[in-house]
């Protein structure tokens, strides 16, 4: 009786080292073992893309993650005296010393292509419907966008120098004999204008 006793303990045993060895899988799958079952390994996702470096390693690939993730943030372009308001509004986001940056606005076209004010209504609409049947873009210049004596003409297109302004003028002139009358007009310069610019703006300056 005893004998059988000790036997079945041995036999139990022995089965239970078997299954917690795994011997009995899969049709009896060994229990958990913390971290280190198969079960967890299998559920990895590239588990060959995980890699462990050491410390000075790590730091430089975190560096560069976050140099890769770094933006250029703006605002603007902003007048003379909107700048002060804006470089205080940006006060509280703490950044650090140099991060942001003041850049010039690159200045607008200051030569114009356009038809002088007409005479009257009638042939204002006659000069705006030749002109669509054309297919040429063009907007009313009002007294808030141009010189006075500009102001009801018909803007065609805006340029950088007055050589190209001119150029654009001898083209457009040979393609319809209603633009024969097409003038070219120097603007005003408009007052400087800035951009607020952090170049390499990290996540965490993103956010602020």
């Amino acid at each position: 009786m005893l004998r059988g006793l000790v036997a079945a303990l041995l036999l139990a045993n022995l089965l239970f080292f078997g299954w917690a060895r795994g011997w009995l899988a899969p049709a009896f799958p060994p229990p958990h073992q913390g971290e280190r079952e198969p079960e967890r390994l299998a559920l990895q996702v590239h588990p060959e893309a995980v890699k462990v470096l050491p410390p000075q390693a790590a730091s430089a690939a975190v560096s560069a993650a976050r140099a890769a993730a770094a933006v250029c943030l703006e605002a603007g372009p902003l007048t003379a005296a909107e700048l002060p308001a804006a470089e205080a509004a940006l006060t509280p986001a703490q950044l650090p010393e140099g991060a942001l940056q003041r850049e010039l606005a690159a200045p607008p076209p200051l030569w114009l292509l356009y038809l002088p004010r007409a005479a009257d209504a009638a042939q204002r609409r006659a000069r705006e419907d030749e002109l669509r049947k054309a297919g040429l873009p063009f907007d009313v210049l009002s007294a808030a966008s141009a010189p006075a004596d500009l102001a009801g003409a018909l803007a065609l297109s805006r340029h950088g120098t007055r050589t190209e302004a001119e150029a654009a003028q001898a083209a457009q002139a040979a393609s319809a004999p209603a633009l024969r009358a097409l003038r070219v007009a120097e603007l005003p310069a408009p007052p400087p204008r800035t951009w607020l610019r952090v170049p390499q703006a990290d996540a965490d300056q993103q956010a602020r």
